[in-house]
């Protein structure tokens, strides 16, 4: 028989251990997110002298002030920030996403999602300058789906991550969605949706805007027929199979020799992607956004991050013979003209060029050329800290990503008024690279690990950060909304390495988790 000494400590550890059960229970619960709106996020300050997550503004910039504008702005809603309503489109395009069989030519099928019946759906091209208005229709991808415009700076209802500029489009249900081709370059489409899913599986395409003022041949390469000059490798992995433009095969290019080919790589892919040559190359354009007075690359690669895009010529070569430009390791594009081309040539279109160990470093290619605005002088300044702890996000316990050691939904909102000049400081305490993508903006990237720029404006919306790194990046704040600002290896952004971009008075009436179905990473 238990003595009552021995009934009352049973006792005071049953009392205990059920506290402690509840306190962790408690503990549990307060990790689930539940319906959210990234409105309610932590704040980063207002990027002048004291902000939080803020490194100071110089003197007599205007931090300041404008900082005191954060709550006093005239409220604006992210579905009023759209293109003229009133304007006709010049480019119409009507895109249909289905979830079912990918077929991969040169491999196996796989499951995944499909537009107007293919992955990669449909390369839209247009002109700069141009509306375009794409109708997305959603035939019967369960989870909901949007289309992201990546790399394109549209209005902000134009910008497709559900939860933030619009609800997910329910099966059976379309968006249309309206902007102008400002910014001529390499560009792609997918969902923001359950991404990190929809993307692998393949909701995706390409879409390319000529310059307004384009040469007969490059008005020409928007004809399939007269592509050759002109070609778009968009690479991607489909159940572990390495693809180019779709097919497990490589890429010919009938080019006659001593033509230019120009060839735009898009990695829509979730790590880096290398691009290399057995014949010198240019790297013309980077995320869009033309390099000035390029020069031979020999014996180096291209790194290009996920979600980039780089556009690079190529000379074709002699009658007979044929170039090899090496995209992402697996898969190339072969130029050269038509008897160089054929399969029976074999031994002429073997491995190609090993893949180079050094590579091109960008801050320093080219040469400088003037900004249209003064980086030295900014309203806001930022810091933006990644790195890695223990903890728990939605009940899920993990090694999970912090931003300036916050981690989500507690991570920081950069505050912006419209105009200003915005510097952050961008610095890798984690062990991972991470692609770190700005929607709405391209930036200007200024140093590296305290080395300046050198060459030409490195202007990119996609840049990889290496564990130990940092950058000093710079953008002009002149696309009001609410805009995410996240890793593009997606898994980490599910993790938690996203923050965003919030005008004064920018509002958006869309909640993440809720009835609506919306989760965007």
């Amino acid at each position: 028989m238990p003595s009552r000494r021995d009934l009352l400590r049973c006792a005071v550890v049953g009392v205990a251990v059920t506290t402690a059960l509840g306190a962790g229970a408690l503990a549990w619960s307060s990790t689930l997110l539940g319906e959210y709106s990234v409105m309610d996020m932590g704040r980063g300050g207002s990027g002048g002298e004291g902000g939080h997550g803020g490194h100071g503004s110089p003197a007599g910039s205007g931090a300041s002030a404008a900082s005191g504008a954060v709550g006093s702005a005239q409220a604006l809603s992210v579905t009023d920030l759209a293109a003229d309503p009133d304007r006709a489109p010049d480019v119409r395009v009507e895109l249909t996403a289905r979830q079912g069989t990918i077929d991969v030519p040169g491999g196996h099928p796989i499951e995944g999602y499909t537009v107007n019946g293919t992955s990669p759906g449909p390369e839209i091209r247009a002109r700069q300058g141009d509306l375009v208005e794409v109708t997305f229709v959603n035939e019967s991808v369960a989870d909901g789906a949007t289309l992201h415009w990546h790399g394109i700076d549209v209005p902000n209802s134009a910008d497709g991550v559900a939860g933030i500029t619009q609800d997910a489009v329910p099966v059976g249900g379309r968006y249309v969605y309206r902007f102008e081709a400002a910014d001529a370059g390499t560009y792609w489409y997918h969902s923001h949706q359950v991404s990190h899913e929809q993307v692998v599986g393949g909701l995706l395409g390409a879409i390319v805007i000529d310059p307004a003022a384009a040469s007969t041949a490059s008005a020409a390469s928007t004809d399939a027929a007269a592509g050759a000059l002109d070609v778009t490798a968009l690479l991607h992995v489909y159940g572990g199979q390495q693809t180019l433009n779709g097919a497990v095969e490589d890429e010919r290019v009938d080019a006659a020799p001593g033509s230019t080919v120009r060839v735009r790589v898009i990695n829509t892919d979730q790590g880096t992607a290398s691009v290399w040559s057995d014949a010198p190359f240019r790297v013309v354009a980077t995320d869009g956004h033309e390099v000035n007075e390029p020069t031979d690359v020999v014996g180096q690669r291209m790194l290009i991050p996920a979600g980039g895009r780089a556009d690079v010529t190529v000379r074709a070569p002699a009658p007979g013979e044929m170039v090899r430009l090496h995209t992402g390791g697996a898969r190339s594009v072969l130029i050269g003209d038509a008897s160089a081309l054929r399969p029976a040539q074999g031994p002429a279109q073997g491995a190609g060029t090993p893949q180079p160990s050094t590579s091109l470093d960008l801050l320093a290619y080219g040469s400088p050329a003037p900004l249209d605005f003064d980086p030295t002088l900014p309203d806001r300044s930022y810091e933006y800290v990644i790195a890695r702890r223990f903890g728990i996000i939605d009940g899920r316990p993990g090694n999970f990503w912090t931003i300036n050691g916050r981690m989500f939904p507690d991570v920081p909102m950069f505050d912006v008024s419209e105009g200003d000049i915005v510097v952050m400081h961008l610095r890798n305490d984690s062990g991972d690279v991470h692609p770190m993508h700005l929607h709405g903006h391209h930036v200007v990237v200024l140093s590296r690990d305290g080395v300046a720029a050198s060459g030409s404006p490195w202007i990119v919306d996609s840049l990889d950060v290496h564990p130990g790194e940092s950058y000093d990046i710079a953008f002009v704040a002149d696309n009001p909304g609410i805009w995410s600002d996240h890793c593009h290896t997606l898994p980490h952004a599910v993790d938690g390495l996203i923050a965003h971009v919030m005008y004064d008075g920018a509002t958006t009436p869309f909640t993440i988790n809720g009835t609506a179905g919306n989760h965007p990473e």
